[in-house]
């Protein structure tokens, strides 16, 4: 039978888990305040200096923002780019960390430089010159391929190829497989735990690309969601369609206020992260750790 705890440490378990909710509690409130004052009314809105619960739900914000062609082109920027920069950051990464698995001539030297890499950086400014003179400047792959392989990914996907029981390669090579079929019938059916955790952390990074799509992306029409956020949250720019009308509005006296547009906007950049990541938890971890078992 499991001992049973003393006061002392059923004491201290409570004062750990009271540390824990209030930790959570914080860590919640914003995401709380910024769903309230998204479903806020204007009149209420500035009758009060902190909203916890309106006492009416509306959504101005959000029926003003999907009237916005120009936040719905951004959201769709987004989609394409976070889906096809997933697909080709895993197919990058999962080829190249397959390959450093096998017997190649200079082994060494491919992952001495891919550790390079994850320690030094090229920095901004030789990075801008090389994606100009590729002629990448206000395309979309500029947003793509600089970033398509992450060294820490590929390394901990190496890693987890090298966990795969190795008579499963020789099983393959007998019957008559050659490499791309070991690594397209074989290695990836088994990684599907990987491929799903490092898949998560790729979408992530490119729904969240806004630094980059400053840098790269002259033209409005394409900007990212994240930069049209940021347009409405931070900027006070007159060639901001979306954040001008919201102000405009504000100004005459008619629904939504830009704060509510602001938090409406949050609310849908951040939705979709959040309802994939259910469908990937349960690959989430034991990607990440399989991965490192083996060094």
């Amino acid at each position: 039978m499991p001992k049973s705890k003393n006061v002392s440490e059923r004491l201290g378990d409570g004062i750990n888990i009271l540390l824990l909710i209030l930790l959570s509690l914080t860590m919640l409130f914003p995401f709380y305040y910024i769903i309230v004052i998204s479903f806020t009314s204007y009149e209420e809105y500035i009758r009060t200096d902190l909203l916890l619960l309106p006492k009416k739900w509306v959504l101005d914000a959000y029926q003003f923002i999907f009237q916005s062609k120009e936040f719905i082109r951004a959201i769709g920027v987004t989609v394409y780019i976070t889906v096809v920069g997933t697909f080709v950051s895993l197919l990058l990464t999962s080829s190249m960390a397959f390959s450093l698995t096998r017997k190649i001539w200079g082994q060494k030297f491919y992952l001495f430089l891919v550790l390079f890499t994850f320690i030094f950086g090229a920095g901004l400014i030789p990075t801008y010159l090389i994606v100009k003179a590729a002629g990448l400047i206000d395309n979309y792959w500029s947003l793509i391929i600089p970033d398509a392989i992450s060294s820490f990914s590929l390394i901990v996907m190496r890693q987890f190829f090298l966990s795969i029981p190795e008579e499963l390669n020789e099983a393959a090579l007998i019957d008559g497989a050659n490499e791309l079929q070991i690594y397209t019938r074989i290695i990836l059916p088994l990684s599907k735990p990987a491929l799903a955790a490092f898949g998560l952390f790729y979408a992530v990074g490119q729904w969240n690309t806004y630094f980059t799509a400053i840098l790269y992306l002259n033209d409005p029409t394409k900007w990212t969601v994240q930069v049209i956020l940021r347009q409405i949250v931070i900027l006070d720019d007159a060639s901001n369609t979306l954040a001008s009308a919201a102000r405009d509005a504000a100004r005459a006296g008619h629904l939504p206020p830009p704060e509510t547009i602001g938090m409406a906007a949050i609310i849908l950049a951040t939705l979709p992260i959040l309802i994939v990541y259910p469908f990937l938890q349960k690959h989430f971890a034991k990607g990440v750790m399989l991965g490192s078992v083996k060094g």
